[in-house]
Parts: C-alpha cells; structure tokens; sequence
C-alpha cells in the first residue's frame, strides 16, 4: 500500500482505474483468444476425424474388395480341382498345378494392388500365380503368422505390414488376407494367402495433410504398425507412439504431451481391428494463430489506451473538487480566514465543503474572541505591574524621608515630602496609562531630587532631551526603576561621586532615551540576566525593576521595543529606552487625542 501513499488522490484514482483496467483488457482479450482458439482447435479435430472416417471407409472397402476377390480365388473350378486332389494325384497330373496356377497369375494381373496370391496344405503341397518361383522350406513359412493365424480363425486374417519371404530371393513389402479353406474327404487342410501391395496403403494414408508435421498411421489390434510414414524411426526406436493409449481408445481425439511436444491423437476403428490414427499438433491447428493474437493484442491495446483515456478523466473530474477544498485550507493555512468554498452538489464532497466553511467561520469566531481577551489580559497585566510599582517607589521614598527625619535633617525632610507630593501626583495623572515625556521627564526630577538629597554628594545628573519629544507619549514609570537601579547599583557602590546622564531624541520613527552612569558596571553574566524577572538580582527590587519595565513596554508597543543594556566592569551602564514615536495632542499633564504611529 506504500504505493499509493505518498501520491495525489487524483494520481491513485487514475493508477486504480488503470490497473483495473489493464487487468480487465488482458482477461477479455486472453479469453477472446483463447475461445477463439479453442473453437478453431475443435473445428480442425473435427475436420481431421471426418478425414480418418474417410480413411478408415477406404481401407475397409480396400481390404473388403480383397476379401471378396480370395472368396472369388476360393470358388474357381481350377484351384478346387488343386485342392480337392490328392497327393498322388497333382504329382502325376501336371496340368492340375499349371491351371491353378495360371488362374491365379490372370487374378494378379488384372489387379495392381495384389502382390501375389499363394494356396499351401500342411503336406507342403502349394500353387502360386508365380510358377517358376521357389518356395523356401516347409519349417520357415509355417511359423509366419499369417499361416498360424489362419490356421486358428473362422475367417480371414489381416496382418499387419511386413516383409513377405516366402519365396527364395522375394522380400516384398506387403498386408497379407490369409484364409483357412473347407477342408475335403480327399484333401488337407490348406491356407489361401492373398498379398496386397502396401504401397496401396501408403498412397491412402500419405495423401491426407494435416499441416506441416501432421501425418497418419495405421496399428493393428495386436499394437503392430500397419503402416507409419517413419516407420524405420519407429522400429529403431529414435521415434515413439502413445500405442497403450491409442489401442485403448475405440474413437476420438485425446491431446498427449506437454508445451511445444504435445500432440493430438484421433483414432478411428475398422471393422477388422486396425486403428486409423491421425497424430496433429495443436499449434498448426490453428493456421492464422500469429494474426489472432495480433488482433486480439491490437484490440486490447486500442481498448486500453481509450479506457485510460476516460479514466483519467473520470478521476480529473472527481477530485478537482477536492484540488478546490484543498488550495482554499491552504489559504486558511496561511492564515487567511475570510475564505469560502464554493459547494457543489450534495454528496460527499459538498458535505466535506460545508464543514470546512462551518469551520473556518468558527475558527474566525474563535480567533476574534482570542484577540479580544488577550487584549483585555494585556491590560490587565499593565494594569497589574503598574499597581505594583507605585507602591515599590513609594516604599523607597518613605523609607529615605525616615532616615532623613532620624538625621535630623528638617530641611531635607520638608524638600523631599513636597517632591514627593510633586511625584505622586504626576504618577496618578487619572489612571491614565500614557503621559507625556515632559510629565515623566517631571516625574524623574522629582526623584533625582529625593535621591540626591538622600545620598548627598554621592552623585549629580543632567537631563537633555530633544523638544521634539516632549509631547509625546510615554508609559507611566519607566525612567524611575532604570535610575533606581543606576543609584542602587551602580553609584552607591563607587567609593567617589557619579554622574547619571538622561538624554532624548527622536530616531526615525521611533524615541530613543539613553540612561548613562559612570558606576560600578556590571559584569557579563549579571548582563545577561539583566532584564530577567528575578527577585534579588541587580535588576530587581522586591520582585518589581527594570525586568518589570521591559515587559510594560514590550506588551504595550511589541517585541521590536523595550530596554537595552551595554555595561563593563569599572565603567558604568548604558540603558537605551527604545518606544514607537506617536503624535498626540496634550493638554498639562494629560494625553488626549488619537495615536498615530509616524
């Protein structure tokens, strides 16, 4: 199945439709052939068995003219006189041999297909249609088969071809009839043998063609060939015949063999025993098999090329809905939600469509309500650090005008509430989030002024910001901890005076404060941990400092602002302030108006 995993619906409906396809075409057009072929493979077996029919029909009429011509032999006036004569008799009358004997030679010549006709008793006494030929000797014929046959049969006796040696120096290729003749109160018991030509057999058998290797053969019930066109192959055993098989056989055709050695035998049986076999091979059976399969293969591949063809086209267009459904997620992926499917229809598809725009409405909804409440959770959180760092300051303050007023220092104590009446009143502003610079410029004089009064010649500083940004707004209390943790952490520890140095000015469109001391530094780990939001680091107080900063700004404005911090050791701490530059009207110590960035 991994075949179809990493692919395109499109792709796996097309590869489906085509492997059913192609599976389809080569059935049909295999099974196409194969009907074909078998009904021209029957159709040529049955042609073949009507030519053994007619073969067999030859040879029984051939051998029943033959049988009729020894009946005829029989009933001659002059081989009877030979017969029914005694011993004596044919050695003193001469003329009874030479009339048989010329009898015969006229029955012979009038017949091509007779090799010879031949009367023998069991004395020895015999007469031929050839006078002058010599016989061989008594023992040598009576053992041949056609006499020992004939001896035991009420009837004639067919034998298969073979080599006739009767007479001295003939070897003919012959069938031979031999028949037992009625037997006389004056004479011996006797054998006709009539010797048919087997060339006549061979012209019968060879003119039937059954293709290029196909051919005819004729066994006797005994399982001896009558006639084989290789016949000398099969007595020299180079060449076999399923003859088990055909001589269980009465009729039909039966195929034998395997592959490209298989045969087909179809068998036919005379009314004297012989088997007419016609041996075919299956593949010259078919004469125009190399077109059938060209055809059937051109048909196949036709049909093929035109199913795939449409098959494509089917899955194009099934699935070009889902293309749709899937370039619109794709849409939504990127995170554009004001899209909509286009349904089509009502099945499956255009369900699917109608889910994925109830969706994407819901997720729209969803996202909508995500904004809004973590835009209300921003506000809280501003709200929430904010709170915090009121009380931080104030804490601090309080605690300098105690040490003041245990001092002694009335002077100082009286300088200090009222800058501290002055600074958190600018703090308050009507709970107002941003102020203007020039308010919490304001508000960092008021603490220098408590811090310097505290820590007396311990440090001086200067403030030198551009005009320009005067009237723009900034979060409330975001120069107060970065100076705190320049006089905490960096002055006080120094054994001389310091200088903190706060400077502004507009950069593009963006307002950059830098806070600048000449203090202790820090080294690079305390660097590094600057701005992380740890109680008891150098960038903390009670859990609130310039970590606390850096997150007001960076949920107020964004990730692109906040604090920046360069230090070494023995040579102070640059804080660069960084907020978006806003154009807003301000009126005292309030901000009105509309922000625009810019």
């Amino acid at each position: 199945m991994s075949l179809f995993r990493r692919r395109s619906i499109h792709m796996n409906i097309a590869i489906a439709f085509s492997c059913l396809i192609l599976c389809t075409t080569v059935i049909l057009s295999f099974s196409s052939y194969r009907l074909s072929s078998t009904a021209v493979t029957n159709s040529s077996i049955q042609k073949t068995s009507q030519l053994v029919q007619q073969v067999k029909v030859n040879i029984q009429t051939y051998i029943g003219n033959m049988e009729s011509i020894a009946s005829l032999v029989i009933s001659s006036r002059d081989l009877m006189r030979f017969v029914d004569a005694t011993q004596a008799e044919r050695e003193s009358d001469e003329s009874l041999k030479r009339g048989a004997s010329q009898y015969l030679r006229s029955v012979v010549q009038s017949r091509k297909d007779i090799a010879s006709i031949l009367y023998v008793n069991k004395e020895g006494d015999f007469v031929s249609d050839q006078s002058h030929a010599v016989m061989k000797s008594k023992s040598e014929w009576m053992q041949q088969d056609w006499y020992k046959l004939a001896l035991t049969s009420s009837g004639e006796v067919v034998s298969p071809s073979h080599v006739q040696h009767i007479f001295e120096d003939q070897y003919r290729w012959v069938v031979s009839i031999s028949r037992k003749l009625p037997v006389s109160s004056r004479s011996q018991e006797g054998i006709l043998l009539v010797d048919l030509n087997y060339n006549v057999i061979n012209d019968l058998c060879r003119q039937i063609e059954l293709g290029e290797r196909g051919y005819v053969f004729i066994v006797s019930p005994s399982g001896d060939l009558v006639y084989h066109p290789q016949q000398q192959l099969i007595h020299s055993e180079l060449k076999n015949e399923k003859m088990q098989t055909v001589l269980d056989m009465q009729s039909g055709s039966i195929k034998l063999g395997k592959a490209e050695e298989s045969k087909i035998y179809t068998v036919a049986t005379t009314s004297f025993g012989w088997k007419i076999v016609a041996v075919t091979y299956p593949d010259e059976l078919i004469e125009n098999k190399r077109q059938m399969q060209n055809s059937a293969a051109l048909w196949g591949v036709l049909c093929l090329i035109f199913a795939l063809t449409i098959s494509i086209f089917l899955s194009y267009a099934l699935t070009k809905p889902l293309k749709n459904l899937e370039m619109h997620m794709k849409k939504a992926e990127r995170g554009n939600f004001d899209i909509r499917v286009d349904i089509e229809g009502t099945h499956e598809i255009g369900k699917l469509a109608r889910t994925f725009n109830l969706m994407i409405s819901r997720i729209k909804e969803l996202m909508n309500q995500i904004v809004q409440e973590q835009e209300m959770k921003r506000r809280s959180e501003l709200k929430a650090l904010q709170s915090q760092i009121q009380p931080h300051f104030l804490y601090n303050t309080l605690d300098s005008i105690i040490w003041m007023a245990e001092s002694g220092k009335v002077d100082d104590v009286v300088e200090m509430t009222t800058a501290l009446s002055r600074l958190l009143r600018s703090s308050i502003s009507k709970g107002e989030e941003l102020v203007p610079v020039s308010v919490e410029l304001d508000h960092i004089r008021s603490y220098l002024t408590i811090q310097s009064r505290r820590y007396r010649k311990k440090f001086t500083y200067d403030i030198d910001v551009d005009d320009h940004i005067l009237g723009s707004p900034i979060l409330k209390l975001v120069l107060q901890p970065i100076v705190e943790n320049a006089i905490y952490h960096g002055i006080k520890p120094k054994p001389d005076t310091g200088h903190i140095r706060i400077s502004g000015w507009k950069e593009n469109d963006a307002i950059v404060i830098t806070i600048t001391d000449d203090g202790e530094g820090m080294d690079p780990e305390q660097l590094r941990t600057i701005l992380m939001d740890k109680p008891g680091t150098a960038g903390s107080s009670n859990g609130v400092g310039v970590a606390n900063v850096n997150h007001r700004i960076q949920l107020y404005f964004g990730h692109d602002y906040g604090l920046h911090y360069e230090s070494e050791r023995e040579e102070g701490t640059v804080v660069t302030l960084r907020i978006p530059y806003l154009n807003m009207e301000v009126k005292g110590d309030e901000t009105t108006g509309k922000m625009d960035t810019g």
